[in-house]
């Protein structure tokens, strides 16, 4: 396995508990794929047979403050690795997309054939890169791409080893609880209790992570399908309010966590409701959801507590 990485919001250390964990030895590479001479010099060097593209800068409300970077950032990536996998002869790519190319569903759950748009630069992003592997596809019989719409990751390997542990203040929902049962952030902060929901705060369908990273080893089995380009949803099917992740995760930590109501994010960034329907990668991969929500908490609990500090 190789990784490359720039390591603007990721740790060297986790690297290494990858190879802890699976007992592989991982190839890693301090590069940014927005180098271009960086990204074929990388496939020169190694032998690679299918490309997980992950690099992308994800963060809904920072991508709404700064479009540029992102556009910037999650754009050229793309169109560095597929260029420098068009020169190698390398012909299998998983690209990790997102709930968020539905925009404000019209209806739910959510499928696959539903229209695309989006409600922020960085669901825009993820929705231009499906067209440009569409047409990519197109134009090259030989390129198969498999888009996964990620719904809302969640949770932390089992062990308490691996996690997410972002820079700065946590720009996503369980994280941030995280980091605020833990005491390490002042306030916990609900944004909005108006939407047209039950209990008025957004609901999304939150997926574990090791589900996830279960979707994308049975996508990579997928290449055999006849199609160029597939499409997929990952997650559970069932919706969570913000209200529903925060009484989950005071049961996982022991103890009622306390919230403030603010105002909604800026610019409608947030679709009141999303929830996948994932019938057709049951059908086409053999794959579903396992993990219950109280699992996500309780790993991400672990990880928090025993990693107060992230990885350092």
């Amino acid at each position: 396995m190789v990784i490359a990485d720039n390591l603007s919001n990721s740790s060297r250390i986790g690297v290494e508990r990858i190879e802890e964990l699976s007992g592989k030895k991982v190839t890693f590479y301090e590069y940014d794929i927005c180098d271009k001479s960086l990204v074929d010099e990388l496939f020169s060097k190694e032998k690679i047979d299918a490309v997980i593209h992950f690099a992308a800068l994800k963060a809904v409300g920072e991508s709404v403050e700064k479009p540029l970077e992102y556009y910037e950032n999650n754009l050229i990536s793309t169109l560095n690795l597929l260029d420098s996998m068009q020169k190698h002869g390398v012909m299998k790519f998983i690209f990790s997309s997102s709930a968020t190319v539905y925009g404000n569903p019209q209806k739910l759950p959510v499928t696959e054939d539903m229209p695309l748009s989006w409600l922020n630069p960085y669901g825009a992003t993820k929705v231009m890169i499906e067209q440009i592997l569409t047409d990519f596809a197109y134009a090259n019989k030989s390129f198969k791409a498999v888009a996964l719409r990620y719904f809302n990751p969640a949770g932390a390997h089992k062990s308490g080893k691996i996690g997410e542990d972002p820079n700065g203040i946590p720009n996503n929902l369980f994280p941030f609880v995280a980091q605020f049962a833990s005491g390490k952030r002042d306030k916990l902060m609900v944004f909005g209790d108006d939407y047209p929901t039950p209990d008025g705060t957004c609901i999304r369908d939150y997926i574990h992570v090791m589900d996830l990273a279960e979707g994308h080893v049975a996508a990579l089995k997928a290449f055999d399908s006849d199609k160029n380009m597939n499409v997929y949803n990952l997650g559970t099917g069932k919706g969570s309010s913000v209200f529903d992740i925060i009484k989950a995760f005071s049961k996982a930590c022991g103890r009622e966590l306390e919230y403030e109501i603010g105002p909604r994010r800026p610019n409608n960034a947030d679709a009141p409701a999303s929830y996948a329907d994932c019938s057709k990668a049951a059908r086409e991969l053999n794959w579903e959801a396992k993990r219950s929500l109280d699992e996500m908490c309780e790993d991400s609990w672990r990880w928090q507590t025993e990693n107060p500090n992230g990885f350092e």
